[in-house]
């Protein structure tokens, strides 16, 4: 037996660099700067709970390992890292808090995938004409479903019998269908297991 355990993504400002500065301009033209700032602290006190339960855990770290929503498979992945971690996030600071403890970090996803998904990001921040829009929002689907298999197989092949992995993963994504039977899956965040689903559902409106 084999155990993952999911941890919800939440992004910081660091996470999502250049493609935050559009959502921060928005934002805070509708809620204005005071909001935005409650916003990012919200967000710095959910990731001070996940540190919190991780340690909790008490894992073996000599034998868990890591996978990152966003992290290319490279031959990089440490200095990446490290590189976003020095920048100030705190997902990644924790993941180089992790290594330290002897957990071994794993690429997770297809590079080729993940430049898809900037490329059709960046065409976001500008306007979309109306009759291209379902195209895009059918793109953006596949484009997520190839994601979630590739990061399924990572784990099904790197993750060996008896060891656990933390998945560090966005509420968009849905890989637990996709991952072999012997791999036993747990939630960090059970209750944001419901707002995944709704998530999920949601992508998947035509």
């Amino acid at each position: 037996m084999r155990t993952l355990i999911i941890v919800p993504i939440i992004h910081t400002e660091q996470d999502m660099g250049s493609l935050l500065v559009q959502i921060k301009r928005e934002y805070i033209d509708r809620f204005g700067h005071e909001k935005w700032c409650d916003h990012l602290k919200s967000i710095d006190e959910v990731w001070l709970g996940i540190r919190q339960m991780i340690t909790v855990l008490e894992l073996p770290y000599q034998a868990v390992h890591l996978y990152q929503d966003g992290l290319p498979v490279c031959g990089k992945e440490v200095d990446i890292v490290r590189d976003v971690a020095a920048q100030g996030s705190t997902n990644h600071q924790l993941l180089v808090e992790l290594m330290n403890r002897g957990a071994k970090l794993e690429g997770t996803e297809d590079p080729q995938l993940l430049l898809q998904e900037y490329r059709l990001h960046q065409g976001d921040l500008r306007d979309t004409p109306p009759e291209h829009e379902k195209q895009r929002i059918d793109l953006s689907r596949n484009l997520l479903t190839q994601r979630d298999r590739f990061i399924a197989d990572r784990i099904n092949v790197t993750l060996l019998a008896g060891e656990i992995g933390l998945l560090f993963l966005g509420l968009a994504h849905s890989v637990e269908t996709l991952l072999n039977p012997d791999i036993l899956v747990r939630h960090l965040l059970p209750a944001l297991r419901e707002k995944q689903g709704m998530l999920r559902n949601k992508n998947e409106k035509p």
